[in-house]
């Protein structure tokens, strides 16, 4: 019993009382007395189990840790989709996955003819994807995936995600669907070319190969059809398209952005709302409902978007990446050029300042989404409310000055 304590206690107790070394052996008891028993409890042998995470230490180099038994949001965080919108939608990057897209997509035409009939899914975006989580297969995935996982799910903001994701990870190696050095992955711990985490690969990862097990390393035609088959499960509906850019009339507030503010595309014309390009709104659409997306608030291009957009959502819950997706599949297919409106650049943010933004925001009553540091649709919106409220004209984005003016 006294053992025990010791162990909860040192569970407990924060970080910085300890040198590496004690760091580390908390890690070494919280995989063997928490996760190793749950890794049991879902069917992962002994063997598997030290196979797999015999020898692993804490990476602390990963992004968005935070001291064990604490919680907090990271400063700042790596990944692209929480960069500025202007960088994120830089051309350069686009246009080289917009080229090698469309010789893909000429290259594949059977394999996703087969797919499109399978899951409703238009080629283009498998494509769009593919390129953008993984270079089309030809970017270096090089972390360990269970030193990624086992760290996060001892370390980061949300640790009973990670814990769950290094069980299935090692649920995968006991199914004999991959070997513990076939597991590479990114800092997020997401595996393979469509860049999915382990419980995402063994509810959707298919084999349309036929060669016994989903592949999404090595076939290109098990990671096209494990992204149809993803999209396919979480909603895609068939026919419709992911969304239009449009301008907005002055009667329209950013403040009115998110999918819980729908209206059918009739409406929206009425409004004023008008394509870019001139064109109507295709007859289809006209009686179905589509909602205002503005992810730099008015610092970039309005959107019209079909719940097809947030099934993009589903792969990557980023404004910014649904977007990239959408329109890089649209000119792979159909050529173009870039949104109309642009991007004006906008602040370097910390998170953590966002977060405490966010947090202020929420005790005025606003929903903000969460105080995660990042500006989602509902943050935007809650920010054009507070300007409203105090006479200025809406922006719907943060900026350093809102962050202090917001108190």
């Amino acid at each position: 019993m006294l053992r025990l304590t010791t162990v909860l206690l040192t569970l407990l107790v924060p970080t910085f009382a300890f040198a590496q070394g004690g760091l580390d052996a908390q890690y070494r008891t919280f995989l063997e007395t928490k996760m190793w028993p749950k890794a049991k409890a879902a069917g992962v042998s002994r063997t598997t189990f030290d196979n797999a995470l015999a020898g692993k230490k804490l990476n602390q180099k990963i992004p968005g840790l935070v001291t064990p038994g604490t919680s907090g949001t990271p400063k700042k965080i790596r990944q692209a989709e929480f960069s500025q919108p202007s960088n994120y939608f830089n051309e350069r990057n686009l246009g080289s996955i917009v080229a090698t897209g469309r010789n893909l997509l000429k290259q594949n035409a059977t394999v996703i003819k087969s797919i499109e009939r399978k899951y409703g899914v238009p080629g283009r975006f498998l494509i769009a994807i593919w390129g953008r989580e993984s270079g089309f297969g030809r970017v270096a995935i090089p972390h360990d995936a269970f030193e990624v996982l086992s760290t996060k799910a001892f370390m980061s903001t949300r640790p009973e995600l990670f814990q769950g994701e290094l069980i299935a990870g090692l649920q995968m190696v006991e199914r004999g669907l991959a070997s513990p050095s076939q597991m590479k992955s990114s800092w997020a711990g997401a595996l393979g070319q469509p860049q999915f985490l382990p419980s995402s690969y063994l509810k959707y990862a298919v084999d349309m190969d036929g060669n016994g097990k989903p592949d999404i390393w090595n076939s290109t035609v098990d990671t096209l059809g494990s992204i149809g088959a993803y999209l396919n499960k979480f909603g895609w509906q068939e026919g419709r398209d992911w969304g239009f850019e449009v301008i907005l009339p002055n009667n329209i507030s950013c403040a009115q952005e998110g999918p819980d503010n729908r209206k059918t595309f009739a409406e929206w014309a009425r409004l004023g709302v008008k394509r870019v390009n001139g064109k109507p709104f295709p007859k289809i659409e006209m009686n179905k409902l589509g909602s205002i997306l503005m992810p730099a608030g008015r610092s970039g291009p309005a959107f019209i978007v079909t719940p097809n957009f947030y099934v993009f959502k589903e792969y990557n819950e980023s404004d910014l990446y649904a977007l990239f997706v959408g329109h890089a599949g649209d000119r792979i297919q159909y050529g173009g050029s870039p949104f109309k409106a642009g991007w004006r650049k906008t602040d370097s943010m910390l998170r953590s300042d966002i977060a405490s933004m966010q947090r202020n925001l929420e005790k005025m009553g606003m929903d903000v989404g969460g105080a995660d540091g990042l500006p989602g649709f509902k943050t935007r919106r809650s920010i054009g409310d507070w300007e409203s409220a105090h006479q200025r004209q809406p922006t719907c984005f943060p900026s350093n000055e809102l962050i202090r003016a917001i108190k």
